[in-house]
């Protein structure tokens, strides 16, 4: 099962060992030494499974990844941990974690324990898509807003899908058009420009700005 997982480890020899032994497996790996650069990473790109110890330098793992949740990342996290109290272990559970390994751990255990949250979190997202609070339901084509469902047109899901999978990218207005507009006699920069503006006031609703508009280009959503 191709998939890409994220591993914050402070010991740069587990670190490294994790890497090796999910690379055999056939994984995408990345890893941090610490959660410094892992917000921006994640901005960028979307991991299918986070593995998160608890004692990292800076902001504690389970910390981190409340934080995370907040903002929107669905994205499921085991914890590797040698917090292994009670207490620890339904705190990790609390602040978001799916699952919770103590330290030391089987590598073998940790394997399986990937496979089968991978095996059940893919088959349910296959046909679903989401950047930071933003998931789309594609088959059923329904939209949400920190787990909230908004109400979209078929245009308007038509227009975040597309923004969506192009985020980060500068898009002209033609480019848009083009590729969101059927009826090509409706292909108009004015009726661009409204169904954007309508867009904005129904997926910023925590004062997040997906959308600029770039002068005389067209837009990024990001």
């Amino acid at each position: 099962m191709s998939a890409l997982i994220v591993v914050i480890e402070d010991e740069e020899d587990l670190l490294e060992l994790l890497e090796y032994r999910l690379g055999k497996e056939g994984y995408e790996v990345v890893g941090f030494l610490s959660t410094k650069k892992v917000e921006d990473f994640l901005e960028q790109e979307q991991p299918d499974l986070l593995i998160v110890d608890r004692n990292l330098p800076g902001v504690e793992g389970s910390q981190f990844v409340a934080k995370i949740r907040e903002k929107g990342h669905q994205i499921p996290v085991v914890f590797l941990s040698a917090k292994d109290s009670d207490r620890d272990i339904e705190e990790g559970f609390l602040r978001g974690g799916d699952d919770y390994i103590t330290k030391p751990y089987n590598i073998q255990e940790l394997l399986l324990r990937i496979k089968a949250i991978l095996k059940r979190t893919k088959s349910v997202g296959s046909g679903k898509l989401a950047y930071k609070s933003i998931s789309l339901d594609l088959d059923a084509r329904e939209a949400f807003v920190c787990g909230q469902k908004i109400k979209l047109s078929k245009l308007e899901f038509d227009l975040l899908l597309f923004f969506v999978e192009n985020r980060g990218v500068v898009l002209n207005r033609d480019e848009i058009l083009e590729n969101v507009w059927r009826d090509k006699e409706t292909r108009q920069y004015k009726t661009l420009n409204v169904a954007v503006n309508r867009l904005k006031k129904r997926i910023e609703l925590e004062k997040n700005s997906y959308i600029t508009a770039i002068r005389g280009i067209g837009y990024r959503f990001c």
